[in-house]
């Protein structure tokens, strides 16, 4: 038979040892097998391949206690004793006092007067008890009115009034010229307390002054405390204070404190721009490191729907910082679980320890006096299982790379140039093989998503979302079994079955080839990250180089497996750090995303990506593994019986449990809409509330306990109205477009909005120009939407330019503090040259949403009843609100 290999035993050992003979010439799959210049005829091998359930076992094993070593350094909040100099205790009775106030969003009594009066007597005992110490201590109350544009969520333009900043400085008794920021705020979104976001490190921050305040060294430069009170109204108060506070002009340097999920480890997550000494700063004082540049690139590429006081104090008053924020158990960050108990004393030390650490010494610095001296590029920043950061400028990590890559490309050269490779023999190979692995790769994530697919269309989506590692067993299981699949086929019938060693000796060369091409284009667009498959190339290639030896005499041998593995850990050990960084944020925003975004899709595709990523360095594992049946049979049992088990609805996406909740979010809205024509007359009312699922699911796992609440009562847009005609308190329209209206009483507020149009006059420029007031609670929206043909050419929020959002329609966020005036605006629009007889009458449609997040104009009888009927686990946040649409 042509191509026969006979394959003649010598002993048994574990795994098996082989003479593999090539009687007539296999046929040459990619020129050749053996790589060992005979097409024909291929020299014996001596060497082990492994047995199947040890290579199984082996790598189950470093990746569990990996995983396990990587979660074991996420629980050791605080390592080694405190100081002294930080009070966690202390620091724990300012944010239950805090949080004992309830949600406090902006306008509100609780925000505005109990919780500013109580931050404002802490402050003032601060002051007292320091008196006599080497420094000073000045509190000034902001009341900042202003307005900016922004580029969040498509776009959208931001007035503000009245609203609340306390501005603390802490400097030496004869001043300071230079000041470092340190900011949180104090507000929170409606119907949460905002216990991580951000009453922790406003609390924190009350301790870290008043450790500051009574050392007896004096500060070199002064430090601002900015306890703001309007974060949530999209980073309202940052800018009133970036841009107006005298002190302002005197920041060098800001810390912000944030949160996106509830306790656990503070993670530095932006950095800059540029200003590496900030980074080297942390590194050097942090008593606790824990830092990522990646997910710095990440949340700065957008992927993440959301933005911090850091991007305000970096674009509007041009200053480098540091943001922080927590990340763990995002499930409840703005929900009603956001509560103080939830956060753990040791997080509050842990965070307190690292933050007055990082103050002092920025405090002390020199090169805070002249920051902009030592703007030259930027960091690459990581820490080690939280017990060390690793921090050098980013031109050193290009050199690095580049080096690496480099050794990578001659390892690989040398190969190819050895005796018996020649006519390029050994490249075709490689790149042969590497089709092989990028096919599979292409194979598996096409696979894995066809089987979100099927999950979706059963209705089971979001299973995971209380059974995170159902997901692991279910597309982890799919993504593995079709890898090993291909390459198992790859093996039998592309190479003709020949098991030979060289085999996986190439396939190793394929991973290091795979992972140093993505570092060099990594490098090449200037990411930082690029440190990452730097790593993933520098670490494998020693190890191999170190075991070249042994392979060649041995080859798949146990000792050689063990010390390969060793070799590995470290790369391995951070990758699967990162891995945890990104499934610990983007599986709760998969319970916010809106219900446009299949969440199947995502979760699945970074499943089979860390699969893949994880799989590489032990891809040719295939290759030196006898056998690879009772691995696939396994892998297909796990898949089948997961497959079957969220078939059938066991795994229920949502929890009540107060230890661990897992709530489906709903927004709520009793709203009351009126309509007028071109005449100023009411052309439609109606009332009703209106319900918002900001996950994927819907209504359909509410409908069993609310009827009502079903297919039949969802609303279209109507895109001949502002906002398809609805009250949006911020412009997402385009991620929940699935929304439901059930008919209900007028909501008639204590203090309604007053809207009118104050002046039309035609501008001689040949625009029109229209001035309104508006006089209504605390938040309020305003929507402009020009007809077709027409435009808007300037107005008077932001710059004076005006900015929509995706859907091309104008969005105007507006809130207050106490005592605001009426609210005065206006803009200029050119009318169409020809009007379209087939659209809306007029030129314009104008629409103000009144939004009541607190006090008695909250509630309703109505809304009470339908609240009560929800389950214990959906979390719906709720208020009253109104639109009012007219034509111009």
């Amino acid at each position: 038979m042509e191509g026969d290999t006979t394959v003649r035993r010598i002993k048994p050992f574990g795994t098996q040892q082989y003479v593999a003979q090539d009687n007539n010439g296999a046929q040459d799959r990619c020129e050749n097998n053996g790589y060992n210049g005979e097409p024909k005829r291929k020299p014996e091998v001596n060497l082990y391949l492994l047995r199947e359930g040890l290579a199984a076992s082996l790598v189950s094993v470093f990746i569990l206690v990996l995983w396990a070593l990587v979660h074991l350094s996420l629980q050791q909040l605080v390592i080694g004793k405190p100081t002294g100099e930080f009070n966690a205790v202390r620091a724990r009775q300012h944010l239950e006092q805090i949080t004992s106030a309830g949600p406090r969003p902006v306008g509100s009594q609780e925000n505005e007067v109990l919780t500013v009066g109580y931050l404002l007597k802490q402050i003032e005992d601060i002051q007292v008890e320091t008196a006599a110490g080497p420094h000073q201590l000045s509190i000034d109350i902001q009341r900042p009115t202003g307005t900016f544009s922004i580029d969040f969520l498509g776009g959208f333009t931001s007035f503000y009034d009245h609203i609340t900043n306390i501005a603390v400085r802490l400097e030496p008794k004869g001043g300071a010229q230079h000041l470092m920021l340190a900011n949180c705020h104090f507000d929170t979104v409606a119907n949460s307390p905002g216990a991580s976001d951000d009453a922790v490190s406003c609390a924190v921050m009350l301790e870290v002054l008043h450790s500051l305040a009574n050392q007896s060294t004096p500060l070199n430069h002064g430090v601002i405390f900015l306890f703001n009170g309007a974060e949530e109204n999209v980073l309202q108060a940052s800018h009133g204070f970036i841009t107006q506070h005298p002190w302002a002009k005197q920041v060098r340097a800001f810390i912000n404190l944030e949160a996106a999920g509830v306790g656990g480890k503070e993670v530095v997550f932006q950095t800059g721009p540029e200003n590496p000494w900030l980074v080297q700063a942390y590194v050097h004082a942090a008593k606790h490191p824990f830092a990522s540049v990646v997910g710095q690139e990440v949340f700065q590429s957008g992927v993440i729907p959301s933005d911090t006081d850091f991007r305000i104090f970096r674009d509007f008053g041009n200053i480098p910082g540091i943001d922080l924020a927590f990340i763990e158990n995002g499930f409840i960050y703005h929900t009603k679980y956001d509560t103080a108990n939830r956060i753990l004393t040791d997080s509050i030390q842990r965070a307190g320890d690292n933050i007055l650490a990082v103050l002092k010494y920025l405090a002390m610095s020199e090169k805070l006096a002249d920051s902009s001296e030592y703007r030259h590029g930027n960091m690459v920043f990581f820490d080690l299982l939280g017990v060390i950061v690793v921090a050098y400028p980013a031109r050193v990590g290009t050199i690095l790379n580049y080096m690496v890559a480099t050794a990578t490309f001659l390892y690989l050269a040398k190969k190819a140039s050895m005796p018996g490779h020649g006519g390029g023999r050994y490249v075709r190979d490689l790149a042969c093989a590497t089709g092989v692995a990028l096919l599979s790769w292409f194979v598996t994530l096409l696979s894995v998503l066809i089987v979100a697919l099927l999950v979706t269309l059963l209705g089971r989506s979001m299973f995971w979302y209380n059974h995170f590692y159902a997901s692991v067993c279910l597309y982890g299981a799919a993504a593995t079994g079709k890898m090993i699949l291909i390459h198992t086929l790859a093996k039998n019938l592309y190479y003709g079955g020949v098991r030979l060693v060289e085999l996986g000796d190439l396939y190793f060369d394929v991973s290091l080839l795979l992972w140093c091409c993505s570092l060099v284009w990594l490098t090449q667009h200037g990411l930082c990250s690029a440190y990452a498959p730097m790593l993933m190339v520098a670490f494998p290639l020693a190890t191999r180089l170190l075991l070249a030896k042994e392979f060649k005499h041995r080859g798949a041998s146990a000792k050689y497996c063990v010390l390969y593995l060793l070799g590995l850990a470290l790369p391995y050990v951070h990758f699967m750090f990162l891995i945890w960084v990104v499934f610990e944020i983007f599986t709760p925003i998969m319970g916010r995303s809106g219900t446009e975004i299949p969440p199947e899709v995502v979760l699945a595709s970074l499943v089979t990506l860390a699969t893949i990523f994880l799989s590489s360095f032990f891809l040719h594992f295939i290759y030196l593994v006898r056998s690879t049946k009772r691995i696939m049979a396994g892998l297909g049992f796990v898949f089948t019986i997961m497959f079957l088990l969220v078939s059938c609805g066991l795994f229920f996406p949502y929890s009540g449990d107060l230890d661990s909740p897992r709530p489906k979010r709903v927004f709520l809205q009793h709203t009351t809409r009126t309509f007028h024509n071109l005449q100023g007359e009411v052309e439609s009312r109606d009332s009703g509330l209106w319900i918002n699922s900001f996950d994927y699911t819907g209504m359909q796992h509410i409908t069993p306990h609310i009827p009502e609440i079903n297919e039949t009562v969802r609303t279209r847009c109507r895109e001949d109205r502002p906002f398809c005609g609805y009250p949006w308190f911020l412009p997402v329209k385009f991620l929940s477009r699935k929304n439901w209206y059930l008919p209900a009483p007028e909501v008639s507020p204590s203090s309604p909005v007053e809207f009118s149009l104050l002046s039309k006059e035609e501008t001689s420029w040949g625009t029109i120009k229209m001035t309104f007031s508006v006089k209504g609670p605390s938040h309020m929206s305003l929507y402009l939407m020009p007809h077709r043909g027409a435009s808007l050419s300037t107005w008077s929020f932001g710059d004076g330019t005006p900015r929509f959002d995706l859907s091309g329609e104008y969005f105007i966020f507006y809130s207050h503090g106490l005592d605001a005036p009426t609210w005065t605006f206006w803009f200029e629009i050119q009318p169409p040259a020809d009007p379209d007889p087939s659209g809306p009458e007029g030129i314009v449609s104008v629409a103000i949403s009144s939004h009541y997040f607190f006090g008695k104009d909250q509630r309703t009888a109505r809304l009470e009843e339908m609240l009560h009927r929800f389950p214990t686990w959906a979390f719906p946040s709720s208020w009253v609100s109104t639109y009012d649409m007219y034509r111009y």
